[in-house]
């Protein structure tokens, strides 16, 4: 899918480029610039978001990732050797998890 999309953004961005260049008005804008001395370069920048659908007139419903609760690392004693040797006083280990 990510080939077709990618072609019709192409084709998209391709077809506004010609559009934008074959205006009257913006050759007008050039051609002042081109009098006053100048070369003006038109370059447009846009954002194409594309949706699935799953029948004619209906979106498809984004699928959301289920997130997982967060893990709370477990120190070891390395990890409170380490923090020691740094002058950094640790919680010790009580058993509980804390949810």
């Amino acid at each position: 899918m990510d080939d077709i999309v990618n072609r019709l953004a192409s084709e998209l961005a391709e077809t506004i480029a010609a559009a934008v260049a074959e205006d009257p008005r913006v050759e007008a804008c050039r051609e002042k610039a081109r009098a006053a001395g100048y070369e003006m370069r038109v370059s447009l920048e846009a954002v194409v978001g594309f949706a699935s659908r799953t029948a004619p007139g209906t979106l498809a419903k984004p699928k959301v990732p289920r997130m997982r609760p967060a893990r709370v690392p477990e120190m070891n004693a390395n990890d409170r050797r380490f923090l020691r040797s740094l002058r950094i006083a640790a919680d010790e280990p009580t058993g509980k998890q804390v949810d």
